[in-house]
């Protein structure tokens, strides 16, 4: 199984509808077929320690079963889509894959 892990630092300027929006272009993506599980979410409120990294908006776990799975939601048009509509959201993206 692979793990893709993206951490999103929204703009800060973003209205309530446009980070609302954000988050349902995020959702959407649990409709690409290769994506075995979505999972979004805020920094949890699990106090604060030095390794604990909680400056970020929101983050997207998408699990697959393989790499090819992997390859396929990237060129996926919703995954596409959401990159074209909501690329200018973000002042950083940072992405963490694991196997």
């Amino acid at each position: 199984m692979l793990s893709h892990i993206v951490v999103f630092w929204l703009k800060d300027d973003l209205s309530d509808a446009q980070q609302s929006a954000f988050r349902q272009g995020l959702e959407s993506l649990n409709a690409i077929e290769s994506a075995r599980g979505v999972y979004i979410g805020a920094p949890a409120n699990t106090g604060d320690r030095p390794v604990i990294e909680k400056s970020y908006s929101l983050a997207l776990t998408v699990l697959f079963d393989t790499i090819q799975d992997h390859d396929a939601y990237q060129f996926h048009p919703l995954h596409q889509g959401f990159l074209k509509q909501f690329g200018t959201f973000w002042s950083r993206v940072q992405i963490y894959d694991y196997e």
